[in-house]
């Protein structure tokens, strides 16, 4: 008799906060029904919200801009759990529930909606000029928190970049998410959206703060003065309202990393070459001057997918976020599908993508909704590039990319850039070494 009640008050206040909807939010507000009751004094979504249930009361979700990233506009909708009357209203920025989705938490209208399964062509990317061992080091953190399915997709497309055709050490890059596995809010995803094979990306830990600020301080004994660090942050972040309260959430609560603790954190990392950052969460240029400014690097360079009042966007599939996804496609010279670009990203011409490259690329095209924007310290700062240090004669790089041509048609893309992980010690020393004898022979006084 109880459950039957409970169904009918269900059903009246469905229809009473779709009825509360104008006719433009009929085409543009999830909503979403808690099938419970909340005590009097219970906390209501994440525990920063500070949202109390004032009697016990049933609960809508009014989503009012489903494909932004948290925070974002959204409204807790408060009924009396006896009549069934609206007794209040509150304004959100996050939705309630603080790890996964809860499973009374059900949508009954939703006109915004994302595709699980969208049929999409992946293509082989075409093979680009291996690039030669660096005479420094670089390291990467990638981070998310609050982690969704999108965010766990830039973290591989990233991830595979990174060492694939920046041949990057695979024990220099830390990867943080969630709750330390390959687990989202969202549940588990077995293959990468790009390309439909297993996710390559090691998970070295949770999304916490802590785990963070863990990451940065395992590099103190470890940069040198020329090395370079690649920062990406994902997921969520949060804005309190007034200039300089951007935040990015973590694990597993929602709480926020206030944009000057993370720059007070970076700062205590010893003095290095270059720092390139890409952030890719709501209210992210919130950290664009903080980081600037504290930077212990020589050159500095952060994008950001959002300026810090306003957030970042989902694609319409919802396996992206395209600012991320996009700056990611420009360093690796493909789509997440393998494609070609929509346009040539290296501007200048000189054969590697620069920091400002990858972020003109990425904004050139955007997403309506985001807001991008870039800071640098200095000229330099946008200079940087995953790869910049690499030198290589034209037609050097001719002869090698024809040879291993052959070899990259025939093999898997992560078996192959194995191999030629483990061959470019032996090919850049020999290479060298050939090169010296023969420039020595040709100028040897007869």
């Amino acid at each position: 008799m109880a459950d039957k009640r409970n169904q009918q008050l269900f059903e009246r206040v469905r229809t009473h906060a779709f009825r509360t909807l104008s006719f433009e939010q009929r085409q543009t507000t999830n909503l979403h029904l808690d099938e419970r009751i909340y005590k009097k004094g219970e906390t209501i979504g994440p525990p920063r919200q500070k949202i109390l249930a004032q009697r016990p009361s049933i609960l809508v979700f009014a989503d009012d801009d489903p494909r932004a990233n948290f925070s974002h506009a959204c409204r807790y909708l408060l009924y009396d759990a006896s009549s069934g009357n609206l007794h209040r209203e509150v304004p959100a920025q996050f939705p309630p529930f603080v790890k996964a989705k809860s499973k009374t938490l059900r949508s009954f209208h939703e006109p915004v909606q994302f595709f699980d399964k969208a049929n999409l062509f992946w293509v082989k990317p075409y093979f680009y000029c291996p690039y030669l061992i660096p005479a420094y080091k670089r390291y990467a953190i990638l981070y998310a928190g609050m982690t969704n399915k999108r965010h766990l997709n830039e973290l591989e497309f990233l991830y595979r970049t990174l060492i694939d055709i920046y041949s990057f050490d695979a024990k220099n890059i830390q990867v943080l998410s969630y709750d330390g596995t390959l687990n989202t809010q969202d549940g588990v995803q077995v293959n990468w959206p790009g390309d439909n094979t297993a996710y390559r990306v090691k998970i070295d830990g949770e999304g916490t703060r802590a785990a963070l600020e863990g990451a940065m301080d395992n590099l103190k004994s470890k940069l040198k003065s020329d090395d370079l660090l690649l920062i990406h942050t994902n997921n969520h972040g949060g804005y309190d309202g007034t200039p300089g309260t951007a935040n990015l959430c973590t694990y597993p609560s929602w709480d926020g990393y206030y944009a000057n603790d993370f720059a007070n954190k970076l700062a205590e990392l010893p003095k290095f070459g270059k720092l390139i950052v890409m952030m890719e969460q709501c209210h992210a240029g919130g950290f664009n001057t903080p980081v600037i400014n504290k930077s212990p690097a020589t050159a500095t360079s952060v994008a950001s997918a959002a300026t810090e009042p306003n957030n970042s966007y989902v694609s319409a599939d919802g396996n992206w976020d395209p600012f991320a996804r996009d700056w990611i496609a420009a360093q690796a010279g493909h789509d997440a599908f393998g494609g070609a670009l929509a346009h040539n990203a290296d501007t200048s011409g000189n054969g590697r993508i620069e920091a400002e490259e990858a972020y003109d690329y990425a904004n050139s095209i955007k997403l309506a909704a985001d807001t991008p924007n870039f800071s640098e310290s200095s000229e330099a700062g946008g200079d940087i590039a995953l790869g910049q240090q690499y030198k290589v004669w034209w037609w050097w790089c001719i002869i090698i990319h024809e040879i291993l041509q052959k070899q990259y048609l025939n093999l898997p893309p992560e078996e192959f850039y194995a191999k030629v992980r483990r061959l470019q010690p032996k090919l850049s020393k020999e290479f060298r070494e050939q090169v010296t004898s023969v420039v020595a022979s040709a100028f040897r006084k007869s």
